[in-house]
This record gives structure tokens, sequence and C-alpha cells, in this order.
């Protein structure tokens, strides 16, 4: 693969790493004043405007009607259930913890990847995600979580799942009608879903403080839009188990961005685990054999 496309592929793995690890405390900020489905409704009717406003400068293939279902199931899944599932489990679960059990979400895209494409993600893939995992764990333990089996966390490992068929499924799409157009028409979707939640919307941003709808904001353009074109065109060049495997990073990274969004100081044993996870990820993303500047084609 020519260097070029190697940075390419490498910005955008990190542009969605980073976005997404940030929506961890931006949505902690958005539950100060918001309810968890206004929330998500708000963010992702943002993202949809914000689409709507690129999309003349794109050409946007029309969907046939055969793929609409699975868009429209696609956008469900990947949007409204994922977001919003993960909105209520924080209620009651920790950011720290929530992104613990987030970074489920490429063992499971792996698996579904594995089953319906055959997709191999090869030993040595599979043994760096179970350390990545082993790093979060540890990154969990080093803030003092105690994860008790809980309805949070049941809504999160949904969301989860949720996230990973969405990842599993996409790559298809994509190819077929472009990183845009597949991401613009799952987020319309996911957000048509969501309407639902649209009574008391309005009252609930003429009461929010300008900073939290601020971060609300953030949301819906960033982690929201940003993240998917993203990690969407990583997909489409690598395929799911290879541009997922590096989402193990999202819990370390999340923990930096509290530290400086918020001031919550990680510990060390919290960095310990930022280190072990950052080793799995190396191990399954880098090519055999091939020294630390060397990475696999994936781009991380």
């Amino acid at each position: 693969m020519a260097a070029y496309s190697k940075r390419r592929l490498f910005a955008a793995h990190s542009i969605s790493l980073l976005l997404w690890a940030s929506a961890f405390t931006g949505i902690r900020v958005g539950l100060q004043a918001y309810s968890p489905e206004h929330l998500s409704l708000l963010r992702f009717l943002i993202g949809s405007l914000f689409l709507l406003l690129l999309a003349p400068f794109f050409r946007l293939r029309l969907p046939a009607w055969k793929d609409l279902p699975a868009l429209v199931l696609l956008g469900g899944l990947g949007f409204a259930a994922y977001h919003t599932a993960l909105n209520f489990g924080e209620q009651t679960v920790s950011a720290g913890a929530a992104s613990l059990f987030v970074t489920t979400t490429p063992i499971f895209s792996a698996l579904f990847a594995l089953v319906f494409f055959r997709e191999q993600f090869g030993p040595r893939g599979w043994c760096g995600a179970l350390i990545a995992f082993a790093g979060v764990v540890i990154c969990s333990l080093g803030m003092g979580e105690a994860l008790q089996a809980s309805d949070g966390i049941f809504l999160i490992l949904l969301a989860a799942i949720s996230e990973s068929i969405y990842f599993a499924f996409q790559k298809r799409y994509v190819e077929k009608y472009g990183v845009f157009a597949f991401t613009a028409y799952t987020l319309w979707a996911g957000t048509l879903f969501m309407l639902c939640f649209w009574p008391g919307l309005g009252t609930a941003i003429a009461q929010a403080p300008w900073d939290v709808t601020l971060s609300v904001v953030y949301l819906g353009i960033f982690p929201s839009v940003v993240a998917y074109l993203a990690l969407a065109y990583v997909t489409s060049v690598v395929g799911t188990s290879e541009a997922t495997s590096s989402l193990y990073m999202t819990p370390v990274l999340a923990f930096l961005i509290a530290w400086a969004w918020l001031g919550e100081v990680p510990t060390l044993v919290t960095l310990a685990g930022g280190v072990v996870t950052l080793g799995g990820v190396l191990l399954a993303t880098m090519k055999p054999g091939s020294a630390g500047s060397s990475l696999r084609k994936q781009a991380f």
C-alpha cells in the first residue's frame, strides 16, 4: 500500500479514536441537563443537519429499494439503539466502567465478521485483543470501579452488540454507496427512530445551561458524524476486524480526555493499564516480524 494511503488510514483511524474517546466525557456533561432520550435526539438532530449541509458537496447515490431495509436496520442499531442505551446506562454506570464494557465492541464485531463473512482476524489478532481487554480491566481497577451486575451494565452491553452489528455489516454498503452516503443514510434513519423522544425537547433546550448544550452540539458534529465517516473509510479498506481492533484504545484516551476536560486525574494503575492496552493493540495490528515503527496496513 502506498505511503500516502497509509497516512490517510492512520489519520482516519486516529480521528475516530480521539473523537469517540471524547464522547464519554461529552455524554457525562450532557446528562447534567438533558435526559438520556433528549440527549440522544438532540445530538443526532444536530448530526443530521450537519450532514444535510455537507450533502450538496457530495454526489449521493440514492439507495436501491432492496437495500433500504438493511440501511434502516443498521441505522436503528448503530445510532438509535447504541447511543440511547449508552446514555441510559451511564446514568448508573460511571464513564470509566461504561468505556470498559463498550470495548467489547471489537470482539463482537470480529465474531460477526467471522461468522457471516469468513473474515479472519488470526491468532495474533485475537491474542492482542485479549491483552488489550486485560489492559482495559486494569484501567478500570485503577479507577476503583466496582463492576457489579446492574441494568446499566446490561444496557451498555446491549449498546456494544448493536454497534458491533453496524460495524460488521457496513463494509458491503460502504463499498456500494461510498463512505459519506452510507453514513448519512444510516444516521438519518437512526434519527427517525429517535423522533419518538421529541415531546419536551424544546423545554429541555430552553432550561439547559449554554455550556451543556454546546457539549451536545460537539457530540452531534464530531463523535456522531466525523468519527463515523472516518471509521467507515477505514473499514472499507481493511475490513471490520482490523478496523475495530484498535478501539480498545478508547478507554485509555477517554481517561486522558476526562483528565484534561473534567480534571479527573488517572491513577498509576490506570496508566499501567493504558500501557498494557497499547501493547495489545500494537500486537493485534502490527505485521508479524515488523519493527515498532512499521504499522499494519490498516493504519494503526
